[in-house]
């Protein structure tokens, strides 16, 4: 059975109601939550970005039993990996155990507010595998001295703990992300269905590791309404892939390449309005792909508490029998 999780949408809402939310998720049956961690919205019109790591921390107090995970952190430039280290364990002793560290290699939209420019594709790869390898060693609870090709680490040791060593997710777009959450990933992190990403991820020694994606919808009673709020914050989506959109440099530059995208070309991968069944077939293609996890994002804060109230009554049944 696919376990069914909600993302907390930090780049729409404020951090007080993330926090809400996140005791809403665990009450009314969801079996995970996520967050984005993020510098910026994509777009102007979503309007927030809380620091993600103080709102999981919060949320691991206003919580019992909902694992939480970040979905996805760069470890390569605005933090150092053995920040990101410390960040997750001690985020792991918070939650007592429920906390996934969720890494990928990253947006120019967050990370050149550093000013150090944005890396090619190929560097920020090799920048990734040598981050989360130290991350890994710091996990070890030993004193780490690093020199690599990006990063120097001079005697660090984590002395807070989980009992248990964080798990990490690595997120992939195709063969070689997939062979390195393989080697050093506990979780492998796809937002589409990719059954070719999973099978690469398996056929490298990740088979039986959990695969997570996640799934926009827009719930109201008004459809076509729904469809509209979709566009409005989501068209970012649909300006032409991951290789794309990582080398955005700001909300604007995500506006202006979704310029001529339609409210009814997000609607062709966003569920939008109250048909269960559309997300019910939505989230079977992950299913089908090899997923065992798939994050629900529902688009338009204005729309959270009803969209609670109908998870609650009609979609999480209905999803349960996957």
């Amino acid at each position: 059975m696919v376990q069914i999780g909600y993302t907390l949408m930090s780049e729409q809402t404020p951090a007080r109601e993330l926090v809400d939310y996140a005791a809403a998720a665990e009450r009314i049956g969801f079996d995970y939550a996520v967050i984005s961690d993020h510098y910026f919205p994509w777009v102007e019109e979503m309007g927030h970005s809380p620091y993600c790591w103080s709102v999981l921390g919060a949320a691991a107090q206003v919580t019992e039993r909902l694992p939480l995970m970040t979905y996805v952190t760069c470890p390569i430039m605005r933090y150092h990996p053995a920040v990101v280290a410390q960040k997750a364990a001690t985020m792991g002793v918070l939650s007592q155990g429920r906390f996934t560290l969720g890494l990928g290699s990253g947006e120019n939209l967050n990370e050149h507010v550093i000013g150090e420019g944005w890396p090619p594709v190929d560097t920020r790869h090799r920048m990734f595998a040598e981050a989360v390898q130290i991350i890994r060693k710091l996990f070890s609870g030993e004193y780490v001295t690093h020199q690599g090709e990006f990063f120097d680490v001079d005697s660090a040791k984590l002395y807070d703990l989980p009992e248990r060593p964080v798990p990490i997710g690595i997120a992939a777009s195709g063969g070689q992300s997939a062979e390195l959450a393989a080697e050093y990933g506990d979780v492998l992190v796809i937002n589409d269905p990719m059954p070719e990403v999973v099978q690469q991820f398996n056929a490298a020694g990740g088979d039986g590791k959990p695969v997570y994606g996640q799934l926009a919808l827009a719930y109201d009673t008004d459809a076509e309404a729904a469809k509209q709020r979709a566009h409005e914050l989501w068209r970012w989506s649909s300006v032409g892939g991951w290789k794309v959109m990582a080398e955005l440099p700001g909300p604007v530059n995500f506006a202006a390449a979704a310029g001529t995208v339609r409210p009814d070309d997000v609607a062709q991968s966003v569920p939008c309005g109250n048909d269960v069944d559309a997300v019910v077939q939505s989230v079977k293609k992950f299913a089908d792909a090899g997923y065992t996890h798939v994050a629900l994002v529902q688009i338009g804060h204005d729309q959270q508490q009803p969209f609670f109230d109908w998870a609650e009554k009609e979609l999480l049944p209905a999803l349960r029998n996957l």
